[in-house]
């Protein structure tokens, strides 16, 4: 049984990872303002190796004392997505760097597991991957406070990182914003696509392709560590048309349409190579086919109810 904390740990990625290291018998903390979702962790309160804090990552005589009593710790706490982080440019800057660096600062010889992601890299040369050597260029705020963040991770000298393909997937928390939930939810809701620069690419992953990465990453943290990886699905680098299209192979009634002239909010566009990740042991394996079906069933069953932001 390992203790481990999670900041965020009621959020999209956090709820699914907090309720599998339970179901392995770990001792599991978690740290959350809950404001988004009251409901995610739930089925977990009759668990006797669960505990829950309803509290603030920026909060740091409660994250000092926490971190002290843990010994792997999984910052997920954090704005998530560009729009949001423009909205709130301050909160973007204090919970996805500053409390990052107050993490690693109480963190001597405590084992950390951090999540960037991909957005770091911008915009890639053309015809060629991204690989963990390639240059990071954020463009959003949200990509700049990332980059930042893993650059104080490195400074622990005792952590893994992962840069994150986009997520897609059903969770405890749900979320419709991110690019494939959210190209279904519109899909089933309005049966229409309206797609700006659909030449933009992009990498996926599931969201619980990513829960067992980190479980992977526990188990064999020793060979892991003090390393970066990219973490998506390489059948799953495409364009936001070929999203589309596939979506449309399960909803034969969608109507896709091209806007010319409109940019879109996020630029980023890159392929990326996992291959480092995979040279180490573990393949991402949910493939972006069946997980738009698990959507499309989730939001005719009940994901209509969901609004469509964040």
């Amino acid at each position: 049984m390992k203790k481990i904390l999670i900041t965020g740990g009621a959020g999209y990625i956090g709820s699914i990872l907090a309720t599998e290291l339970v179901q392995l018998g770990h001792k599991v903390t978690v740290v959350d303002l809950m404001k988004y979702s009251t409901s995610a962790l739930n089925h977990l309160y009759n668990s006797k190796n669960f505990n829950f804090i309803n509290g603030d990552v920026m909060d740091k005589k409660l994250m000092k004392k926490l971190i002290s009593q843990n010994e792997y710790i999984i910052p997920l706490a954090g704005l998530v997505g560009a729009p949001l982080c423009e909205k709130y440019k301050k909160d973007a800057v204090n919970v996805n760097y500053k409390a990052i660096k107050d993490c690693v600062n109480f963190s001597k010889n405590k084992k950390i597991i951090f999540l960037m992601s991909n957005s770091g890299y911008g915009v890639g040369e053309k015809n060629k991957f991204c690989t963990e050597d390639s240059p990071l260029n954020p463009i959003s705020l949200y990509g700049k406070t990332k980059c930042d963040a893993e650059k104080e991770i490195i400074k622990s000298k005792n952590y893994v990182c992962f840069r994150l393909a986009t997520v897609f997937g059903f969770s405890y928390r749900m979320r419709s914003d991110v690019m494939v939930n959210n190209f279904v939810f519109n899909a089933v809701k309005e049966k229409k696509l309206k797609l700006f620069e659909p030449h933009f690419r992009r990498n996926f992953i599931h969201v619980r392709d990513v829960v067992d990465c980190i479980l992977y990453t526990i188990n064999n943290f020793k060979k892991m560590k003090n390393n970066i990886y990219n973490a998506g699905l390489n059948s799953a680098n495409i364009t936001k048309l070929q999203l589309a299209q596939l979506i449309k192979k399960q909803i034969k009634d969608l109507k896709l349409s091209v806007i010319k002239g409109i940019k879109d909010p996020d630029q980023r566009n890159y392929f990326v190579s996992n291959d480092k990740l995979r040279k180490k042991g573990f393949k991402a394996k949910r493939d972006l086919n069946e997980g738009i079906q698990e959507l499309i069933k989730g939001f005719k069953v009940e994901g209509l109810k969901i609004k469509n932001n964040y």
